[in-house]
């Protein structure tokens, strides 16, 4: 499976932003799609993630309520809509891919920047 991440920018605080994840390749094998993000000098983190068929979405509790993640079941695309962004919401954030029958996110795309200025 690969994926392709664009969306990214720079915003002011409280703006928004829709990240878009296009995947391709063997996609009828993935199970789940999900956002992952890394801060500048942290670790990456979990940001939401949605199953493949576009039900059952599980977020972070920092972006509960601002972010919402959806699937284009038309396509293979999924996106991210972050809403009332937050300095500390500034990260390169991935778009990622799991397999059937894998607890693990086995694919990654290559990562986009969201810089959000006070």
């Amino acid at each position: 499976v690969q994926l392709q991440a664009s969306g990214g920018g720079l915003v002011q605080a409280g703006g928004s932003l829709r990240l878009s994840c296009a995947a391709s390749g063997r996609t009828s094998s993935t199970s789940r799609m999900g956002w992952f993000r890394q801060p500048p000098g942290k670790e990456r983190e979990f940001v939401a993630d949605i199953k493949w068929d576009g039900g059952n979405t599980n977020y972070a509790d920092s972006v509960r309520g601002r972010f919402t993640i959806s699937k284009d079941n038309a396509g293979n695309s999924v996106y991210l809509q972050m809403n009332s962004l937050k300095p500390e919401d500034t990260a390169v954030y991935y778009c990622a891919a799991r397999p059937l029958l894998s607890t693990n996110y086995a694919y990654w795309g290559q990562g986009t920047q969201v810089t959000v200025s006070s």
